[in-house]
């Protein structure tokens, strides 16, 4: 797979006379160039693992070529194309028409391509195969840089983030950054965002039930009293919500679970018949509940259709709005180990949810 690096795509600058062009002009251009990426990256960076899995098989030749591919047209290659574009982007800064969250998603991508990840079990991997590319040729080491599932037939599979996941994820966060504001502001169409914040809350404990009561008024009504009488148990943030998640795997291998309830303080009972999430301030290790306590919480205001709308969008307008928001502003989504978000009825489970809650890590 020798021509592998050139099916990224890669930023290019000073093409089509950019350099006469007015700095919106320019932006502009950069901004495009990020929507392309987004549309070619990932399906490389999938033909980079694959193509990864494969190092057992290499001979010595092999590694010594694969080596040069990886160290120098990959990995040497996307820092050159990180420090043109800072370059370009602090030029055009002064004019205020940059995103400036850009910078710290550039930061985060060198960082992870010199070999430095914050994650702990990935990097003892990373820093034997920058130091020796031959333990590429490890299973162990192979593993912690391609990611998937592991797991010996009849046992729980454990799904892992390796580093070539990571590197994706930072090459998007770049991205996100630069076109992501400008979607955010066409997609409220004929509704638009009332109020947006990160909120952080000591351990929560979210009590409901995995059912869907849109059509049952009886058990919603049961539902509520349920909820209603655990006063003593309240965490300050007691709105109705459907909590949504795959017990932190991908969402392409986990169906999606929905819970109504509440948020309630960390130490509430759970009722019989009704199931609890934990969720707390920190990030641990094991994927799945805990959740993380902190969340970007948005409120919508408009015409009700327009924020539920699910044509055109990932899931719906309210879910994909504040998705795009937080990615815009180079916050991170802890997907898939952490990721959970919450529809929010505001006014309860009578009326429609007009709010949204996405889980987050600052």
């Amino acid at each position: 797979m020798t021509n592998l690096p050139e099916k990224f795509c890669w930023y290019i600058p000073g093409q089509d006379g950019y350099t006469s062009k007015s700095p919106t002009e320019q932006y502009r251009q950069i901004t495009e160039w990020a929507g392309r990426a987004r549309g070619i990256n990932p399906n490389t960076f999938d033909a980079l693992i694959t193509w990864m899995s494969g190092a057992g098989e290499w001979d010595s030749r092999e590694l010594a070529a694969n080596k040069e591919i990886f160290m120098d047209r990959i990995i040497g290659r996307f820092l050159r194309q990180n420090d043109i574009l800072r370059n370009e982007l602090n030029t055009l800064k002064p004019t205020g028409i940059v995103n400036e969250a850009v910078f710290d998603a550039l930061d985060r991508f060198d960082q992870a391509l010199s070999g430095h990840v914050q994650e702990d079990i990935l990097q003892k991997s990373v820093t034997r195969v920058f130091q020796d590319f031959s333990c590429i040729r490890e299973p162990d080491i192979r593993r912690y840089f391609t990611g998937g599932i592991t797991g010996a037939a009849g046992t729980d599979s454990v799904e892992i983030f390796g580093y070539i996941n990571a590197l994706e994820t930072f090459d998007a966060s770049v991205q996100w950054t630069l076109f992501m504001p400008d979607v955010t502001k066409r997609q409220q169409n004929g509704f638009h965002i009332k109020s947006f914040a990160y909120l952080q809350f000591p351990p929560l404990r979210f009590v409901g039930v995995e059912k869907d009561f849109s059509e049952d008024a009886n058990a919603l009504d049961d539902l509520l009293q349920v909820l209603d009488s655990m006063t003593e148990y309240r965490c300050g943030f007691d709105y109705d919500l459907i909590f949504l998640h795959h017990h932190g795997r991908g969402v392409d291998v986990e169906q999606c679970h929905g819970l109504w309830g509440r948020f309630l303080k960390a130490d509430a009972p759970v009722p019989e018949g009704f199931t609890c999430i934990d969720l707390v301030p920190w990030h641990e290790d094991s994927p799945g509940s805990p959740y993380v306590s902190q969340f970007a919480f948005a409120q919508f205001a408009g015409d009700m259709d327009a924020m539920h709308r699910q044509e055109g969008f990932d899931c719906d307008a309210m879910y994909d709005v504040t998705r795009n928001l937080i990615l815009g502003q180079n916050v991170l989504i802890p997907y898939p180990d952490k990721y959970w978000t919450a529809e929010v009825f505001l006014e309860g489970f009578r009326k429609s949810s007009t709010a949204y809650l996405f889980s987050v890590e600052r």
